[in-house]
């Protein structure tokens, strides 16, 4: 078992409370599902978009504005509980309009989707 706060948790991983990623043996290490409680300052946006996707992802407005990018289409959340969803093979990016918290649900959780640090996190 493990208790923990999403605001405390999310700053030791670049958001991430769950998925591969967590050592093995933790309650919060899976191979099928990653979660990610995402706070992001106005102007925060990732450095390059995900390409080759493998994962479908849900991704939940908690508060601000946050645009993802889809190939053909600009998504922006701008209600608490606004949410998107994408599969295999959609490739995103995504900027924080606002200063924002986005809750990131993907499945599977597979390696090789990590960005160079400038970008806050990952995904």
């Amino acid at each position: 078992m493990y208790v923990g706060n999403a605001n405390v948790d999310a700053a030791m991983d670049h958001g991430w409370l769950l998925g591969h990623f967590k050592p093995y043996g933790d309650p919060r290490h899976s191979n099928g599902v990653e979660i990610k409680w995402g706070t992001h300052l106005p102007g925060d946006e990732r450095a390059e978009w995900v390409k080759g996707e493998e994962r479908t992802a849900l991704l939940i407005l908690i508060s601000g504005r946050f645009r993802v990018e889809l190939p053909g289409r600009s998504v922006l959340l701008a209600e608490r509980g606004d949410y998107v969803v994408w599969g295999k093979g959609v490739d995103h990016s995504w900027r924080a309009e606002e200063e924002s918290v986005v809750l990131t649900v993907r499945w599977p959780s597979v390696p090789g989707y990590k960005v160079a640090e400038q970008d806050g996190g990952v995904g």
